[in-house]
């Protein structure tokens, strides 16, 4: 009975099976993580392979050695910096067989972007002196410009009808060199209407011009300007050989006056391209004369300080 007894009681025995479930397992996102921090690493290490190419050795080093340690209390003793591969002995300092002793130099220039100089050249000696020469003539030519217009000023009060001419004559300094306009004012005009030949008052302002620039080296450019308005129709003469011929008979003027022709460099027609008051063509002032003495012109004897001005003879 014993026995019975004990194999029921192992028949009627309960066994519980206990299962450890395993969060994320294989199909989990943990791997994502390394794998990210792995792509970065690579990356970096890439861009540090990249960086490292695209530098000389001496930059490099120089790079290197600004992220030396360095004492910031000087020393006697030992190799003077941390790390610098020397150690202090009773002997004194001796130099370690596995490191290089620290070098200090100085990092290149930055190269310039394409086309940039990556240096400067020194000027040479005959450069300099053509430079300072140069310079010297063009505040002698500057000086005598000033000179002029302030003759000129002073020379239209002498002319008869100087009151009413004051507005005719302009006188300015532009990069061609000192421009002088003699110009048409409302109901005084400098030529007859349609005609090239002068009257006496723009004679009397030319002779008054002649004076002053025959004491002038430069060469000289005259050019006509005309207005707005147009011939008429079916008119083989036009503003453009007007203005030619209002400026080629201010220059017949001049030579008969005792200009010298050599001091011409050119006559130039404009007609109504270049107004003088843009925002009004058919303005009277438009009409005009310009005399320009040419900056840069003048022999190189009278460029220079102390120079005698091209002139008529003593």
């Amino acid at each position: 009975m014993a026995e019975n007894g004990g194999s029921a009681g192992g028949a009627g025995a309960v066994f519980i099976k206990r299962v450890k479930k395993v969060e994320g397992g294989a199909h989990g996102g943990a791997w994502k993580i390394a794998y990210a921090d792995f792509v970065t690493a690579m990356m970096a290490f890439f861009l540090l392979l990249w960086l490292l190419n695209s530098v000389t050795q001496e930059q490099l080093e120089g790079i290197s050695n600004y992220f030396a340690p360095a004492s910031i209390a000087p020393t006697t003793s030992g190799a003077g910096g941390v790390l610098g591969g020397q150690t202090i002995a009773a002997e004194g300092s001796e130099v370690s067989a596995r490191a290089k002793p620290t070098v200090s130099l100085e990092l290149p220039p930055p190269k310039t972007g394409l086309g940039g100089d990556e240096s400067t050249e020194t000027q040479k000696p005959e450069e300099a002196a053509e430079e300072a020469k140069k310079e010297a003539a063009q505040e002698v030519e500057q000086e005598q410009f000033k000179k002029a217009e302030s003759e000129l000023k002073q020379a239209l009060q002498e002319i008869p009808g100087a009151a009413e001419l004051q507005k005719s004559l302009m006188v300015d300094n532009t990069p061609e060199g000192l421009r002088i306009q003699i110009v048409d004012q409302e109901g005084l005009a400098m030529f007859p209407s349609g005609g090239a030949e002068p009257l006496g008052r723009a004679r009397r302002m030319l002779e008054m011009v002649k004076k002053v620039v025959e004491k002038m080296p430069q060469k000289i450019a005259i050019s006509g300007h005309t207005d707005g308005p147009k011939f008429g129709s079916g008119s083989e003469y036009t503003n453009w050989e007007l203005s030619v011929d209002r400026a080629n008979s201010a220059r017949r003027v001049l030579r008969d006056l005792g200009l010298p022709i050599e001091r011409l460099s050119r006559i130039v027609g404009k007609a109504d391209t270049e107004p003088l008051l843009k925002g009004d063509p058919n303005n009277a002032r438009n009409r005009r004369l310009s005399i320009v003495l040419l900056r840069g012109t003048a022999p190189e004897a009278a460029a220079e300080p102390g120079g005698e001005p091209a002139g008529e003879p003593k």
